[in-house]
């Protein structure tokens, strides 16, 4: 049996917003790393040659984009949010990429956007290609915590 149109673009769409996602911790990671300004690494990134990236579509940039700057231009609200709910863990202590995924997820709780389990289950795929089970499991702890605490 064959996909309907409705089903594959709905797949479409989440392998699109996937990658943008991935791309998005990517970013974030750079953006970290270098204390680069969030901008130049917009800028720079898709030019970076990295696999996987080679003909990213306008939409898959888009999307990367905007949770890049909704993330850092939210961190006053978001890392407030993880300190209080990831007990006995300061934020400078988590591994870099589980606070990127975190701050990224909790960003899009804030924007409203994507149904939050949504959101949960795409940081959870996030942890486990870029940092492992383990982180998957701690980052699923926290952000049902803050979901639970968010209006």
């Amino acid at each position: 049996m064959s996909p309907t149109p409705d089903t594959a673009a709905k797949g479409t769409r989440h392998r699109t917003r996937h990658r943008a996602r991935e791309a998005a911790v990517q970013m974030l990671y750079q953006w970290e790393v270098s204390r680069s300004d969030v901008e130049d690494v917009l800028r720079t990134f898709w030019t970076a040659n990295l696999p996987g990236l080679e003909g990213a579509a306008d939409e898959t940039k888009a999307f990367a984009e905007e949770l890049v700057r909704m993330t850092v231009g939210n961190l006053s609200k978001i890392d407030p949010l993880i300190a209080e709910t990831a007990e006995n863990w300061r934020l400078s202590r988590m591994a870099a990429l589980d606070r990127l995924i975190l701050r990224l997820a909790i960003g899009e709780f804030l924007h409203g956007e994507t149904p939050r389990n949504v959101v949960i289950n795409e940081a959870l795929e996030l942890a486990k290609t870029f940092s492992g089970d383990e982180s998957a499991k701690f980052i699923n702890g926290i952000l049902d915590a803050v979901k639970k605490k968010l209006p």
